[in-house]
């Protein structure tokens, strides 16, 4: 048996199994089902909100097999990819460990290019605040 963390265990999949942020979950599924989207979204709270999980399922209804709507499937290749963090589309990028300008340009090098499966390619940068005033002026130069 295998040992998993039980917030990882119990995430939510979809915007319905969000609790506690129905203001945020609003603006983003109508700006899905209005495809209404911005280029850049940047989501701000304390430890434990749910900003990295709501980035996630933006990535699924953006990515979906299915279709761009507020609610991405969970069954194809996409969906499930993303919810075990293998899609090769969805870029997770840990900015603690990674502070150095250098990295942060590494990582920005392949933005121009099209996304190898995906409609969208994300890039979700966790815990952004830590990036060094270099990596944050590379950052900003991309966007």
């Amino acid at each position: 048996m295998t040992y998993q963390v039980l917030a990882r265990k119990w995430r939510p999949k979809s915007f319905a199994d969000m609790v506690g942020q129905q203001h945020v979950v609003q603006a983003l599924c109508n700006a899905l089902d209005r495809d209404q989207l911005h280029h850049a979204y940047l989501f701000t709270g304390t430890r434990g909100v749910g900003k990295t999980t709501l980035a996630r399922i933006l990535s699924k209804a953006l990515n979906c097999e299915q279709g761009v709507s507020s609610t991405p499937c969970g069954e194809c290749s996409a969906c499930r990819e993303i919810d075990s963090g293998r899609f090769v589309d969805l870029l997770e990028v840990d900015a603690a460990s990674r502070t150095k300008v250098d990295q942060t340009r590494e990582l920005l090098d392949n933005v121009p290019y099209a996304p190898a499966r995906a409609r969208f390619k994300v890039y979700l940068i966790d815990e952004v605040h830590m990036f060094s005033t270099h990596s944050f002026n590379a950052l900003l130069k991309t966007l």
